[in-house]
């Protein structure tokens, strides 16, 4: 009985086949691109000791989600949106391949840090708006709230089994430089990224498999310009995509764009001398992420949804905080864990708003827009925060001398209050409030 509960409520997207395949592809691509956030930012560190290159490096696996999604969100629309992701993850695969050989040939230097975590966040950039536009085609309209809990989890909770796969392999990665280090350190590091690319090709056998066959709608009179942009004024036109996306656009800048400072928030605030702290701290990360998901998959009340997309920004806003005034090691794996509560929660919420309300002949395009708004604000404030982290005069005592501010801190603290403050003025705005009060916008918007 209780399981019938559970299936029913909390994972009953997964009754559906293709969904199902879809949901272990998009499974496996997210564990591998975490593991790849936390192998290339810890490489970096141990290269240069610089979180300024940490913060650069970090800046290019993102900034293509500016970049691509116009163009993947084009051939989402254009052509079989299962071809289009399976041709991604095959890229994906091949690229950190390649980075990986360069690690066990003792060839690896900084600036193919650069271009190969670029070019992987080229495919991946291109391979996540098509695969959120082919979710509704999956499922029946009144699951969709729950397939897009469930394909969250897959995004937010690969934080957990990225980082957890590659745990063992980065405990041997120390500091000074891994190009002095023992062979042993090169040999961990250089399987975590090629275990990465197994990933990768696991997502892509999974792509095939999927039956349903998923385009958009072109208009053929219109040149390729016209309907390559089409999803801008339809996003700016709306009044309810406008305020969602510029939301999440905030929440992205202001409180998800920390990975760059991760690295010296462990070695200088908690001591950490090892890869695998910097690990463990992503994972509980995405251990909040998938238990606030799985969470929110389960509910069902219109109201409910509304209050819990208020709450979970100020939680939001409040989890760096707890971060930048941690104590310790278990003290910042909780306030961790908050924030990936809180921030995969609310990006759930705004990612089924803005499913809900887009028509699916332009999914794709809608999908691309809102990918470049968050992707260029994490982008760029993951540039930021690695820069400012390396600027002393940040540096701050509290509490007379009892705690000690560094700058990474202080960026997560100011992020933190700015993202607050966003919320507080959103409930102004009668269109948000609306939401906050009655729920999410229904499926009748469609029409």
């Amino acid at each position: 009985m209780t399981n019938n509960i559970l299936s029913n409520r909390f994972l009953s997207a997964l009754q559906y086949r293709d969904y199902r395949i879809l949901w272990s592809a998009n499974l496996a691509g997210g564990a591998a691109t975490w593991a790849l956030i936390v192998s290339i930012g810890w490489l970096t560190w141990n290269i240069s000791g610089s979180s300024l290159n940490v913060g650069f490096v970090t800046f290019l696996q993102m900034i293509p989600r500016v970049l691509v999604p116009p163009f993947s969100g084009y051939l989402a629309d254009r052509f079989d949106r299962k071809k289009v992701m399976a041709i991604m993850f095959v890229l994906s695969a091949t690229f950190t391949f390649f980075l990986a050989a360069l690690i066990f040939f003792d060839a690896i230097e900084l600036w193919h840090l650069s271009v190969l975590g670029f070019a992987t966040g080229c495919s991946r950039s291109a391979q996540m708006p098509v695969g959120q536009a082919l979710v509704p085609n999956l499922i029946p309209k009144e699951r969709l709230l729950n397939a897009i809990a469930l394909s969250q989890a897959t995004i937010h909770g690969s934080r957990l089994l990225g980082p957890l796969t590659i745990l063992p392999l980065l405990s041997g990665v120390v500091s000074p430089a891994i190009l002095s280090g023992t062979d042993s350190d090169k040999t961990g590091i250089g399987l975590a990224i090629l275990l990465c690319s197994g990933f990768y090709i696991l997502s892509f056998i999974q792509t095939l498999r999927i039956k349903t066959s998923s385009t958009g709608e072109m208009d053929t009179k219109k040149g390729f310009l016209f309907n390559l942009s089409e999803g801008i004024p339809y996003v700016y036109r709306h009044a309810q995509l406008r305020v969602i996306v510029l939301m999440a656009f905030f929440h992205c800048g202001f409180v998800m764009s920390f990975e760059s400072v991760l690295p010296v928030l462990s070695v200088y605030k908690f001591d950490a001398d090892q890869g695998a702290d910097f690990s463990l701290m992503m994972m509980s990360i995405g251990a909040g992420a998938l238990i606030s998901i799985i969470a929110l998959s389960g509910v069902t009340s219109e109201s409910m949804k509304g209050k819990l997309f208020l709450n979970l920004g100020v939680l939001s806003g409040l989890g760096p905080l707890i971060m930048a005034f941690s104590v310790n090691l278990p003290m910042a794996i909780f306030a961790a864990m908050l924030m990936g509560a809180a921030q995969a929660g609310y990006m759930t919420l705004t990612h089924t708003m803005i499913q809900t309300i887009t028509e699916d002949s332009v999914r794709g395009r809608v999908g691309a827009v809102y990918s470049v708004h968050i992707g260029g604000i994490m982008a760029s404030m993951n540039l930021a925060n690695g820069a400012l982290a390396d600027l002393n005069f940040l540096n701050f005592e509290i509490f007379n001398g009892l705690l000690t501010m560094i700058p990474a801190d202080t960026m997560l603290t100011v992020g933190g209050i700015l993202f607050i403050f966003a919320v507080f003025l959103s409930w102004f705005t009668s269109t948000l409030r609306n939401i906050y009060e009655t729920g999410l916008p229904s499926p009748a918007l469609n029409n």
